[in-house]
């Protein structure tokens, strides 16, 4: 299995993005609180160059919460960088993204005058439009569970002074690790289209199997005798009545419940990533 996308509108995103940056004052980087290092694209990093950086640890709620504070230190230790956590359970206000982007303009180099403006960037299906919709407290972009939602880049007036340009997600050209790759598979960030869903049910099988297994056990009632991926999804095929012809299990309907399953947090909270060291 190997895993690329990266479609026409994102090598258009990314030189918009290049022309955009000598006017940013912040740069808003929202990340899959479940997969940071994963979801952290490199694209971006050498694009905003030493602009200064809010990075959002998004859906935090599926993610476990020892693990996304030990990402947050990680990140708030680099410098000009501050990183902030949103979930359902602890909605990030726009009073604090705005704190954050005035403490970090102290250490910028750029004007501290006049308007400033913001922009939010992120891989696809990482939660940005919700997020702009939470912090305008309004419908201002579309939002979906499908990737690259957002095609086209808009400028919205936060507050006094304060403007934000929402962009496309945007992955790059070539995804070297295909480890980190088949996790943004599995959290939904590559589309349905490009990676079969049985392959990437298969990798989220093996994960759960091996670090998980009391998930499985919660959510599906799976007994020791289950050891591979292949009699795990044959179980839930059984298990959930997703069944075809002759009464075998259907293994894309199978793979399709486990993934949204996973996706959903109806298994529960994962982090997928340890921040290093």
């Amino acid at each position: 299995m190997t895993i690329s996308w990266y479609p026409g509108h994102m090598h258009k995103a990314r030189k918009e993005l290049q022309k955009l940056m000598s006017s940013v004052h912040v740069t808003i980087e929202v990340l899959d609180a479940r997969t940071p290092y994963a979801s952290s694209n490199p694209v971006l990093t050498a694009i905003r160059g030493d602009t200064p950086c809010i990075k959002i640890l998004n859906k935090s709620d599926l993610a476990i919460a020892e693990v996304t504070a030990a990402w947050q230190h990680y990140f708030n230790q680099q410098e000009r960088v501050i990183c902030l956590r949103n979930g359902l359970e602890e909605p990030l206000s726009l009073d604090r993204v705005l704190t954050a982007a005035g403490r970090l303009l102290q250490t910028s180099e750029k004007s501290q005058t006049g308007a400033k403006q913001l922009v939010i960037a992120g891989i696809p299906n990482v939660g940005k439009s919700t997020l702009l919709n939470q912090f305008a407290q309004r419908k201002l972009a579309k939002t979906g569970n499908e990737p690259a939602i957002t095609r086209s880049q808009q400028r919205i007036k936060l507050a006094d002074g304060w403007y934000l340009i929402d962009t496309p997600g945007l992955l790059w050209p070539r995804l070297e690790d295909q480890q980190a790759a088949a996790r943004l598979a599995c959290t939904g960030t590559i589309r349905n289209t490009a990676v079969a869903a049985a392959d990437i049910a298969w990798f989220a099988a093996e994960l759960l199997l091996k670090d998980y297994r009391a998930a499985l056990e919660t959510r599906y009632g799976i007994d020791s005798g289950i050891v591979n991926p292949e009699e795990l999804l044959d179980f839930i095929g059984k298990k959930r009545g997703s069944l075809g012809r002759g009464g075998a299990p259907d293994l894309q309907k199978t793979a399709e419940l486990l993934l949204n399953d996973f996706r959903s947090g109806k298994l529960g909270r994962f982090s997928l990533e340890s921040p290093p060291g």
